[in-house]
């Protein structure tokens, strides 16, 4: 305890002889006695190594060396005030720091092009649950219990209850849309779907769609063409394009099949990575498929309450991020969901 008591005096000592003026030696004077780790709880600490009989008079001695380091660290605190030294002062007149811009992913890049051409012609944006019922997701799109063409789409079922599911089209939105209104009804269903596939260059488990829905009287296939020949004409013009406005691309469509669409098909645009010359992404065919498409089938108007003998309509659906790989010339899906800020920051203006 002597050797404490002899210590606690020098540094009582080293304090009165201190000639704190500016706020820097100020600091340095709180952080050296009085900071989580300065002299003074550094020095209380010792407590516990002194003998009982001995703790009251160290303990009195420890709180009169507290209370007299503080007090001095308040006179001087009231004599400094909040001066600055000249030499802390910034120079307002030097360039400011550069504000790092951040920059839309790509996929939002891609989904709110895609909407604004859909909206010059006269379509709404529909949105809706990413987790939905049975009913919406499958059964209502002609696709009871049962039917074969559910195993295209591998689901992800909620283990709790598996009456629900993660949607695996935005076809759900449709649904609900027709369940809701009247025609006629023309919508695009942008969002993310689910569905468990193996992930690669080419898939993901989870990725964009963006689908199409209109329904009104006498809506007929030459409609539908009409639509998506104007989308890829708009969507896949080269900045330079401004007479062609992308009709340099071609495109073709092939019968095919979907559950709630009669007649279907699918539709395919040449390789803007070859320009239709044969690669590896479009696997030396010269042509991508980018959509499945058709008339609404009856049934499903039925089963949204809407009269199918009066109203027709057509469908179409597309993932977003295909359409992105060949905007921008990207080679792997899953770039989109790494989050690499190099990657990302290439798109800072893009549209």
């Amino acid at each position: 305890m002597e050797q404490v008591l002899q210590q606690i005096a020098e540094l009582r000592n080293e304090i009165e002889n201190l000639q704190v003026t500016n706020a820097k030696a100020l600091e340095e004077y709180r952080i050296k006695f009085l900071g989580t780790k300065g002299l003074v709880k550094a020095l209380m600490g010792e407590m516990k190594n002194v003998a009982n009989e001995q703790k009251k008079a160290f303990g009195q001695a420890m709180n009169d060396f507290k209370v007299f380091a503080e007090s001095k660290y308040e006179e001087w605190k009231n004599g400094v005030g909040d001066t600055v030294a000249a030499s802390d002062i910034p120079d307002i007149t030097l360039p400011g720091d550069a504000i790092a811009v951040g920059s839309r992913h790509p996929i939002s890049l891609m989904r709110n092009r895609m909407v604004q051409i859909f909206q010059r012609l006269g379509f709404a944006v529909a949105d809706g649950p990413e987790i939905d019922d049975d009913w919406h997701n499958f059964t209502a799109l002609n696709l009871p219990e049962n039917h074969p063409a559910r195993d295209m789409q591998d689901t992800f079922y909620i283990s709790a209850n598996p009456a629900w599911l993660l949607r695996t089209h935005t076809s759900n939105l449709q649904i609900r849309a027709m369940e809701n209104s009247k025609p006629p009804i023309r919508i695009v269903t942008p969002g993310r779907v689910y569905r468990n596939e193996t992930i690669s260059a080419r898939s993901h488990c989870f990725f964009h769609q963006i689908e199409g829905l209109y329904v009104d009287e006498h809506v007929s296939f030459a409609d539908l063409k009409q639509t998506l020949y104007f989308f890829v004409q708009e969507m896949f013009a080269r900045p330079d394009d401004t007479v062609g406005r992308g009709k340099d691309v071609k495109v073709r469509f092939r019968p095919s099949y979907f559950p709630f669409t009669e007649p279907s098909a699918e539709m395919d645009i040449s390789c803007l990575l070859c320009n239709g010359e044969g690669c590896s992404v479009c696997k030396k065919t010269g042509w991508l498929e980018i959509l499945g498409c058709g008339m609404v089938h009856p049934k499903v108007l039925d089963n949204c309450g809407i009269d199918s003998n009066k109203y027709t309509g057509f469908a179409f659906g597309m993932g977003i991020e295909r359409p992105a790989l060949l905007k921008y010339g990207i080679k792997d899906i899953r770039l989109f969901s790494e989050n690499d800020v190099r990657f990302l920051k290439q798109f800072t203006g893009a549209i």
